[in-house]
């Protein structure tokens, strides 16, 4: 049987799962510490290597590349309980074999071991793969949560292809971001990505905003004028709300995907682009197909590959890191000093969030600025979800704690109105009233 490495300076874990794979017969070395393991890869050459990622002053990513220049066909199995976006794109670019949530279930672990062991045999039968690590950029895709952790390896192994990707997932969840990650880590990164809303956009506009006009094609059309899809060729277009478009457009958008050529209104002949389709959509798309509501050749066309965002209800474990992401964020952009406190962070734990991480991320932008003393407890947290949620009341009277508040939004903000309202949860006009009334 083939030796084995683990890498794993908790020592419980590393006990459990070394004494688990000798029991299957495995001969396991194992270590606590990156520099023992580069040590040992130094001196012997493993066929697979399973490796926390987060151990000390390095992390299991230089395990990764130590281990695969030593045996370009070692498998690297890596594991966290700190899952991102970066972390996992670095592992698939380094050549990874995969990549596990802790807590896992131990038979897991031996699949993907059995896998790798598989993978290995066809590499060696003549298969290949590539590798080649790269530095990634920092996103607000942040969870490490099992579910999460599906997405970034759905994500990063759909990347570099030009595979269609149907993006599920209620309002708020981050379905533009991860169309996004996917268009910044694909072939097309240097050209456009550009998103549309297709339910912003009245159902008889819809064509000539996808596909273009020329002039005089309709009233009001003085000019010819390019199309979201041209306008991303060579790059991504985002079909936002994919699922509000209605059915006598949707053989149009079917004929374009299976052909790739767009027909701008009025124009007598089609146009060849180049350019790579994501849709995302807040809608169950199978039961609108099976209430006769969607075509299903088109949501077969649509959905190649599919990736599901959990709402944040469904994934709690993640709000703390969401959370600190974003006090960090607001703290530098406002030059605030807010802590997140143990009763703030338990109250946002054990929120619903109806508006998933967008009500997150707005709900502690508005507590980064407000929170009394820059103390974000459980009471601050309850009165601005509680002053969020509220409706506007006709008031003719602001106490003063809402002008020092409304003084505080706008100068932290630089005076910017609408982004002034969406902290304080209240419509745009109706900080305008206020502001009249209390005349700033």
């Amino acid at each position: 049987m083939r030796r084995l490495l683990v890498v794993e300076d908790d020592p419980a874990v590393r006990l459990t799962v070394t004494t688990f794979l000798e029991l299957e017969g495995y001969d396991v070395d194992a270590v606590a510490s990156t520099g023992e393991a580069l040590e040992r890869l130094s001196e012997h050459s493993y066929p697979i290597v399973i490796s926390d990622i987060y151990i000390d002053d390095r992390t299991g990513l230089d395990v990764l590349n130590a281990a695969r220049n030593k045996d370009p066909k070692c498998s690297v199995i890596l594991m966290t309980a700190r899952g991102t976006m970066e972390t996992v794109m670095a592992a698939t670019r380094g050549g990874a074999f995969d990549y596990v949530a802790k807590p896992f279930e131990i038979d897991r672990m031996l699949d993907t071991i059995k896998r790798a062991e598989a993978a290995r045999h066809y590499d060696e039968e003549g298969g290949e793969k590539e590798a080649g690590p790269d530095d990634l950029p920092e996103s607000e895709m942040i969870g490490s949560s099992a579910a999460m952790v599906e997405i970034y390896k759905t994500a990063s192994r759909v990347a570099p292809t030009d595979a269609t990707v149907l993006i599920e997932g209620e309002t708020g969840t981050g379905k533009e971001l991860v169309a996004r990650m996917i268009h910044r880590f694909s072939a097309r990164a240097s050209g456009p990505f550009v998103p549309v809303d297709c339910a912003s956009i009245a159902p008889t506009l819809l064509e000539s905003e996808l596909f273009g006009a020329l002039k005089g094609a309709f009233t009001g059309a003085d000019r010819d004028r390019m199309g979201v899809i041209e306008s991303a060729n060579r790059g991504t277009v985002l079909l936002d709300e994919i699922g509000d478009i209605e059915m006598n457009f949707q053989f149009k958008l079917l004929r374009f995907l299976q052909e790739r050529e767009i027909r701008p209104v009025g124009a007598a002949r089609g146009k060849q682009v180049d350019v790579r389709v994501l849709a995302a959509t807040n809608r169950d798309m199978q039961k609108q197909v099976e209430e006769g509501k969607f075509r299903e050749d088109l949501w077969f066309r649509l959905n190649v590959v599919r990736i599901v965002i959990p709402p944040l209800r469904d994934r709690r474990g993640d709000v703390p890191l969401l959370a600190r992401f974003f006090l960090n964020k607001y703290n530098a952009r406002y030059r605030q000093s807010a802590r997140l406190m143990e009763s703030g962070l338990k109250a946002l734990q054990e929120c619903i969030w109806p508006g998933n991480v967008r009500q997150l991320q707005h709900l502690v932008e508005r507590l980064t600025i407000l929170a009394p003393n820059g103390r974000i407890d459980a009471e601050a947290v309850q009165q601005s979800l509680a002053a969020m949620e509220a409706r506007e009341e006709p008031v003719e009277t602001l106490a003063e704690a809402e002008v020092e508040q409304i003084r505080r939004v706008l100068a932290a903000t630089g005076g910017n109105k609408s982004r002034a309202a969406q902290i304080l949860g209240i419509e745009r006009k109706t900080l305008y009233r206020k502001l009249e009334r209390i005349k700033l």
